[in-house]
């Protein structure tokens, strides 16, 4: 799970870009900015999904090759079947979809072994979404031919063998399902690593989208309360990170469920991390007006 930290830290970042006057809409603005933000844990983990998949494709390959030989003897039996070409053309997309994910594969592995900061890397992530795509299309395909094998009794033992082939390489697209979606598989211990990577960045959005959604709707109640304290305040006048840092310990001041002194210790951090050498002493200062006004003056309209 993130941190209060690295929530806060999104927090300021956003609030920096959307610089909340006259920049861009914090609507439109917000996919691009998590896409960037995320870059690097995005990738890591669009690595750690290939480097799954190669792992359960080991073997594959033979199950393959029993596959295309036993199609050609089907479709060959199948030839005095006019009946059954809806069969004959199932396999035919079988052994498309099948070669596809072959290629598709090696095209990951390829990327995977790119070096980390170049563009052939960042096409990781958007490969594997293809190949998942066509494992499901696969998948589909296969279903489909074992549910319409059943339909010919005269031909279970013709389709005996190839049936028997799809069901060992349905297994493996089963398994790449569950690493598509490892939430789903909470018991599976192997995929741990990866649950807990796509959760963190899933709650790590959601949670910070929330602070920035509350900071947002209550920013002219926060500029007032920092007009108080801050001689001529407008916000144009202060350097777009310490008032993106302000407004959050603004915020989280006199919303209550953040002690204050944990508040102000945090936003001096920020400061100092994204702001000038003159930051960290600057957002104390009014932070600490803040916090001895709030002590006697309410602000329970946040």
């Amino acid at each position: 799970m993130p941190s209060k930290r690295q929530i806060r830290e999104a927090a300021v970042q956003f609030l920096y870009c959307a610089d909340l006057e006259g920049g861009a809409d914090a609507g439109e603005l917000r996919d691009t900015f998590w896409n960037f933000l995320t870059e690097t844990d995005r990738a890591r983990l669009n690595l750690a999904t290939y480097r799954t998949l190669h792992h359960l494709a080991l073997g594959r390959e033979g199950r393959l090759a029993e596959l295309v030989e036993r199609a050609e003897t089907v479709k060959h039996s199948l030839a005095a079947w006019p009946e059954a070409e809806p069969l004959v053309r199932s396999i035919d997309r079988m052994l498309g979809l099948e070669s596809s994910w072959s290629t598709s594969l090696a095209g990951l592995a390829r990327l995977a072994a790119a070096p980390e900061n170049s563009s052939e890397a960042g096409q990781l992530g958007g490969t594997l979404k293809k190949f998942f795509a066509t494992d499901r299309a696969l998948s589909d395909e296969r279903i489909r031919f074992l549910n319409d094998a059943g339909d010919f009794p005269a031909l279970r033992a013709t389709l005996e063998g190839i049936s028997a082939t799809l069901r060992r390489l349905q297994r493996i697209s089963d398994r790449v399902r569950m690493i598509e979606e490892p939430d789903k598989f909470p018991d599976h211990a192997d995929l741990e690593k990866l649950r807990e990577s796509k959760l963190e960045l899933h709650e790590l959005r959601k949670q910070a989208d929330s602070l920035i959604d509350e900071i947002l709707g209550n920013k002219e109640r926060i500029d007032a309360l920092l007009a108080k304290v801050v001689e001529n305040y407008q916000p144009e006048r202060i350097d777009p990170v310490d008032r993106a840092v302000l407004r959050l310990a603004a915020h989280e001041i006199n919303h209550g469920k953040v002690p204050t002194a944990v508040a102000i210790n945090e936003a001096i951090e920020l400061a100092k991390r994204f702001g000038t050498t003159e930051s960290g002493r600057f957002v104390n200062g009014v932070l600490d007006k803040i916090a001895r006004m709030t002590g006697s003056e309410s602000t329970a309209d946040f």
